[in-house]
Formats: structure tokens, sequence, C-alpha cells
């Protein structure tokens, strides 16, 4: 694996987090938001992932830049006060780092916060094709739910999800 360093996202990670959404955003069904963010909604969606809902972002320290390489998040699972042991991730690895195992240290850090600030479900939707991103929360423990059949459109073309879970402790 790289000497990648794993730390909470600050604010001025907000434009390379971006960058790298983006490009999931407007080439890909990574995600199935339609529209680039704008560096102020990215900052939004940065401030509301603090704490339990940590945002954190993986830095290759051998970069001269030391750039943010890969970033990941957990997010509320559901509104309804029964679901608050819950929590979704996200994980997302620049494009030209793919294959080196930096998925797998944001989702296990991910992992780690969410154990850590006593959550017992971790749920990934997962873009059904997605299958890198399949195998490797399989290779972190995640075991298949099910499948939300043509959920999400996008690229003129139906969309399922698979929906993943873990269970911590």
């Amino acid at each position: 694996m790289p000497a990648i360093s794993i730390r909470l996202a600050t604010p001025a990670d907000a434009e390379q987090i971006r960058a790298i959404y983006n490009h999931e955003v407007v080439h890909t069904t990574a995600t199935f938001d339609l529209v680039p963010r704008s560096l102020d909604e990215q900052l939004q969606w940065m401030a509301h992932r603090s704490g339990a809902f940590a945002s954190i972002v993986a830095v290759d320290p051998d970069d001269p830049a030391g750039e943010v390489v890969g970033f990941g998040a957990l997010s509320p699972y559901k509104e309804r006060a029964a679901y608050r042991t819950s929590v979704e991730n996200s994980v997302y690895v620049r494009r030209d780092r793919n294959g080196q195992g930096i998925g797998r240290m944001v989702l296990e850090a991910l992992l780690d916060t969410a154990a850590r600030s006593g959550f017992h479900a971790v749920f990934a939707r997962i873009n059904s094709a997605g299958e890198a991103s399949i195998a490797l929360h399989t290779r972190c423990g995640f075991e298949l739910v099910g499948t939300e059949r043509e959920v999400g459109r996008k690229f003129n073309r139906w969309l399922d999800v698979t929906l993943m879970e873990r269970l911590l402790g």
C-alpha cells in the first residue's frame, strides 16, 4: 500500500474534494448527482459532516503538493429517530490513484470512526454496475442486503442500486 495518511477533512480540502467528486458526477454513475457542485456547495456539504458524521481525506505525503487522493464520509442513514444508530458511507478515490488500496484505507477509517461513535450498522448504496466498489465493501466485511431496481436515471439509462450493510461490534 502507498504511504497515505488519513485525516479529518478541513475547508482547505474542499476544492480538491470537489474536483474528485465532480469528475464522478460528470463522467460516471458512481454518484447519482447530475450537476457538479460549486465550491460553496462543497463547503456546505463538509459543514454537515463533522463529529460522528465525519468527512475524511486521504493525502499522499510523498506528493509535493500534499494533494488529496481520496475522501470519504459518514452520513445519517434516515431521518427517523429509530435509525440514529445507523449511518451510510461514501468513498471516492481520485481516478489516477484507483487500485492502490486508498479506497480500503478510507473505508476502514470510516468504519473505525463509526464504531467509536457508537453506530451499530453501516450501509453502502452502490451503483450495481460498480464492481470495484462492491468488491471493496465485500473485502471490508459488508454483506449484500438487496437491490433497488431502476431507482436512478443518468446518461439516459435506468440504474440499479446495490445495498450493502456491515454490522459493527
